[in-house]
């Protein structure tokens, strides 16, 4: 049985494939239903493994992807073909065809990055892995002039839902000034935060221009997306990249 994705559309080198799971299509009940990918968040285990199974028959996949111990850090895992499953980190890069790398979320927002050779990576950035550099320590783990990456940005929770208080705005202007502008005031006296905003700043910090994605909003579409802030017990969905 195939399930609906979302398939970016980026300046990926040929050969590369990635894709984003939506949250139908799967056999998990409510609360999770019905594609929940994690096993993490009290699901039947049955379930969850039908539902990776039906992913991967949908997309092809060439291998299990790595699925990642995820903590909101800046860890970077390498991956080859015999490296453990379930490494803890928060980002994992590749340069071995047929390694499936993959982040999970459920508002956090995914960032995938790839160049030629191929060098691919995937990045779990809420904003605490964000603040703390998860994208720049993915980056600097490629080992490629961030000239010649290319990146893409998957759903995540948008600004008009994802408000956060002092402390979130001060992690982000304390590094750079500049991202102020990513933080709109609101009544409450908190802010309302843009993650993509902020991702694309780092990313083009770096010296990485050809970034696509971070259009859509995981609160604002409960059909298509589960969202963590706005359902507490949920699923999670992923973004994959490989080649």
């Amino acid at each position: 049985m195939t399930v609906p994705i979302l398939e970016p559309e980026w300046a990926a080198p040929r050969g590369v494939r990635a894709a984003f799971s939506l949250r139908s299509g799967g056999t998990s009940l409510p609360p999770w239903d019905s594609l929940n990918l994690g096993v993490h968040v009290g699901d039947d285990p049955a379930a969850v493994a039908e539902n990776r199974r039906r992913l991967a028959h949908t997309l092809g996949l060439p291998s299990e992807p790595i699925w990642l111990d995820q903590v909101h850090g800046t860890e970077v895992v390498r991956i080859d073909s015999a490296s453990v499953s379930r490494p803890r980190a928060d980002a994992a890069v590749t340069r071995e065809r047929g390694v499936v790398l993959a982040v999970q979320v459920a508002d956090c927002l995914p960032v995938l990055l790839a160049s030629e050779g191929p060098v691919l990576a995937a990045a779990h950035a809420g904003w605490r892995g964000l603040a703390a550099g998860v994208i720049e320590s993915t980056v600097a783990a490629m080992q490629v002039p961030p000239s010649r990456l290319v990146a893409w940005l998957g759903p995540c929770i948008g600004p008009a839902h994802f408000e956060v208080g002092d402390e979130v705005r001060a992690a982000f202007v304390a590094a750079d000034p500049a991202a102020a502008a990513a933080f709109e005031p609101n009544a409450r006296r908190r802010w309302q935060c843009d993650l993509p905003q902020l991702a694309r700043a780092r990313l083009r910090a770096l010296g990485i221009t050809k970034i696509a994605g971070g259009e859509w909003c995981t609160a604002a579409d409960p059909v298509r997306f589960y969202s963590h802030r706005r359902d507490q017990r949920t699923g999670r969905m992923a973004a994959l990249i490989w080649c």
